[in-house]
């Protein structure tokens, strides 16, 4: 029995050590390899990977590629290949042999034609069979422009796969997409040629060793932070990446990105999935966080215009002039600094605001995730008292410093009135040069810690694709959910003018900007300039509010915050007078995107507002139940009720939902609010009614070629919209006209075209029923932004 198990041992260990010598043969082809992102990193990150794994069980090769010629191609990457280096702690012999081995294992090839492919396949496989080698696997890649990416995977699909048992590890960089519909495109394509496990999408601020210690330090650290993760103890979260270099060089790509794309959609959005996720059992299962960061991303609120603060460097638009070839009077759109509001719709992170930040030209290089606690205490002691550092009335903050700033280095730091934490054996407590403060706290205030050894970003996502670990990677999951939450806040940024800023130390306080109940905004006022200096021409953005006449009537035009600004305050004037000549205000209200910035701004900043007097009523509503997100009431509610107090019985749904059924006309719905208005607005006259317009020349929901509601003694009438939901109901136009004041609110560069049209026509509500406005008695005011009146 000893023996059959001595024997069957001596079996085993055997097997163990062949098929150690038997891992086979990687072949790692990386694509553009005469690229600037190749030389500055990726044939660094190579040349680790080998002096991490050489010895280890498998041999290499490498194989530089691109569009460029052989020779031309070869001098190129012998260029990029010059400027490896090797640990400071490795022996200068030991480095230039390696550097040597490395050499000789790496050959460029053009890669052109469907023959080149097929040329690299060969080469590939000479490799082995003199040799005896088994294949492993092959890694190819990407460090090429997206445009390029499905013709390359369809060669590798077609030519290049290795055989049966071996892997193969496709390697992809950012962009991944324009916007939702193109990643969902480019995911399809890809998806056509590669599984998805094949799939590597680098988004390289994973392998920052301060990001990917925030899951483990959250999972290391439970006990303490199970209490403080949430609403009730986290005041804000700050995410964070500033650059002092401007996008010289580089233009083409931001104009057709803009910092949004480049940092916010991805770098700075998977840090926020990091902090805000629900912690799996086991953060090392790729497919738990997976799950649990889709789940964030069904939480996240979603974000609208007033989300967002978008600036752009003075020097920016004159780049792109002579980069692009672009005309003198071209002026450039695209933002390079943006400052995002973000919430998190859930139980834990209910009310707490995550602010996200980038931009070009700042002032400093930094990047970093600051967890900002609520201070509770109250110290009866002098400052001069408190115990240092340990104080509950100092600051409470926990950071993931990514790098640079006045720390230069990765480092997690947690104040020492929180709670000491735990950290693995790869990072260890540093004290920092004395006097350095970082956010307002010297760093003794700090338990402080750093790696104990540094490593580049691609170093380390370059071996987790060697060992095909997928948990520091886009998935295609991850990258849909991601650009459906950025999509719509880009396209309604498209035709916004950014703020301008100086760049560097320069800028001050210009960039500086606040929030309040989901909304945010620059603290300073942009400087006016009516009248411009020597050699400067006035911008439109130099001008504030313009008054004059529209159809007739008074116009009040302005960039879209001073409207906005402007209507509230216009509002909150007519109500005070109204409560005080009648006791109380009846103000009727339209659905839709444009009031949305409106309604929080008469939430957030009209303390003086008279809610408790003031009856609400809509102006019109989708055929859908009031808790739909389609919902007019249900925005009304979102936006503005939940955040004013306006008594229970002031406020007044449509009631398009009766007897289970929506807009039936056997319910009289219509009916029903045409009484209750009868009843309770005196004359059915109301103080104020807030209309838009839409494209065709609708408003309310009175709708071209269609006559129902136009005129007539029916003061509610049921519609039928060219757009679903079809169904709506809608005050009439001879009820809206009965009006003391009509505001008519118009926003955005696409309702340029039908501002122009009705300026022309004369009352025409058949054709375009906003022309049928004109109070009996009362007044019309139109409100427009200068994308709408000036385009």
């Amino acid at each position: 029995m000893w023996k059959m198990l001595t024997v069957a041992m001596c079996v085993a260990l055997l097997g163990c050590l062949q098929a150690q010598e038997l891992q086979g043969h990687v072949s790692i082809i990386l694509l553009g390899a005469t690229g600037d992102l190749a030389k500055k990193y990726l044939w660094q990150g190579l040349f680790q990977l080998y002096l991490d794994e050489a010895g280890r069980g498998h041999s290499f090769s490498f194989h530089g590629a691109a569009l460029t010629a052989p020779k031309q191609g070869q001098e190129l990457m012998a260029k990029a290949l010059e400027s490896l280096s090797c640990p400071k702690d490795m022996e200068p012999s030991h480095c230039a042999e390696y550097k040597d081995q490395f050499l000789q294992l790496s050959r460029y090839h053009q890669l052109k034609t469907a023959e080149d492919y097929q040329a690299l396949n060969k080469d590939i496989e000479a490799q082995l069979q003199p040799k005896g080698l088994r294949e492993a696997g092959r890694i190819f890649y990407f460090s090429v422009p997206p445009f390029a990416y499905t013709d390359i995977a369809r060669n590798i699909n077609s030519s290049c796969r290795p055989g049966p048992g071996a892997w193969l590890r496709v390697v992809l960089e950012k962009p991944f997409g324009h916007d939702h519909l193109s990643a969902q495109q480019l995911a399809t394509e890809l998806g056509s040629f590669f599984q998805e496990e094949e799939m590597y999408r680098v988004d390289h601020y994973l392998g920052k060793q301060a990001v990917a210690q925030i899951l483990p330090f959250r999972d290391q650290n439970r006990k303490a932070l199970d209490g403080l993760w949430n609403q009730h103890h986290v005041e804000r979260v700050e995410i964070i990446m500033k650059e002092t270099v401007d996008a010289k060089g580089r233009t083409s790509f931001y104009e057709e990105y803009g910092v949004i794309r480049d940092v916010l959609q991805n770098h700075l959005t998977e840090i926020l999935t990091l902090v805000a996720m629900e912690l799996p059992h086991s953060v090392s299962s790729v497919e738990a966080v997976l799950r649990h960061k889709l789940r964030l991303f069904q939480a996240l609120r979603g974000l609208q215009r007033v989300s967002a603060v978008v600036g752009q460097y003075q020097a920016y638009s004159e780049q792109v002039r002579r980069e692009l070839q672009k005309l003198d009077s071209f002026h450039s759109l695209t933002p390079t600094f943006a400052g995002v509001l973000v919430h998190v719709d859930n139980l834990r992170w209910e009310g707490v605001p995550f602010i996200l930040m980038s931009g070009k030209a700042l002032d400093e290089r930094v990047g970093y995730a600051r967890i900002l606690f609520k201070n509770q205490a109250c110290c009866v002691q002098s400052e001069k008292h408190w115990a240092a550092a340990q104080s509950q009335c100092l600051p409470r903050q926990l950071v993931f410093h990514i790098g640079h700033g006045d720390l230069g280095s990765p480092a997690v730091l947690v104040s020492k009135n929180l709670f000491r934490p735990s950290l693995p054996s790869s990072w260890k407590e540093v004290e920092g040069p004395p006097g350095l403060r970082i956010f307002g706290s010297p760093l003794s205030s700090y338990y402080a810690y750093s790696p104990v050894q540094e490593r580049d970003a691609y170093s380390i996502l370059l071996s987790h694709i060697y060992h095909g670990r997928k948990d520091s990677f886009i998935t295609t999951e991850n990258l849909l959910a991601s650009w459906g939450f950025w999509t719509p806040l880009l396209e309604s940024l498209a035709h916004t003018v950014p703020r301008l800023y100086p760049g560097g130390a320069e800028n001050g306080h210009l960039l500086d900007f606040e929030f309040s109940s989901g909304r945010l905004f620059f603290s300073q006022q942009q400087p006016e300039q009516l009248v411009p200096g020597p050699g400067s021409a006035p911008m439109p953005s130099d001008f504030q509010v313009l008054r004059a006449k529209y159809r007739e009537s008074p116009l009040v035009s302005a960039w879209s915050e001073e409207l906005i600004s402007k209507l509230a305050t216009d509002i909150e004037a007519t109500a005070v007078q109204a409560v005080r000549r009648f006791g109380q205000f009846h103000l009727a209200l339209s659905g839709g995107s444009s009031p949305v910035a409106l309604f929080q701004q008469l939430a957030t900043a009209h303390y003086g507002f008279p809610w408790a007097h003031t009856h609400l009523w809509l102006v019109d509503e989708r055929c859908v139940p009031l808790s739909d997100p389609e919902s007019n009431f249900q925005g009304l509610q979102a936006h503005l009720l939940q955040h004013v107090r306006v008594p229970y019985l002031n406020i007044h749904p449509m009631p398009v939902h009766l007897q289970q059924r929506l807009c039936a006309e056997e319910d009289q719905g219509a009916q029903l609010y045409a009484r209750e208005i009868s009843t309770l607005v005196a004359n059915s006259s109301f103080d104020l009614v807030l209309l838009g317009m839409g494209t065709d020349g609708h408003t309310a929901s009175l709708f071209p070629q269609s006559p129902t509601g136009l005129d007539g003694e029916q003061l509610v009438v049921l519609t039928t919209s060219p757009s679903q939901p079809h169904r709506r109901m809608s005050l009439s136009l001879p009820l809206i006209n009965r009006a003391k004041k009509v505001a008519v609110l118009v926003m955005g560069r696409m309702k340029r075209e039908i501002t122009t049209l009705v300026s022309r026509v004369g009352h025409e509500p058949k054709k375009w029923p906003i022309s049928g406005v004109l109070p009996h008695s009362g007044q019309l005011v139109w409100y427009m932004d200068y994308d709408a009146f000036l385009g």
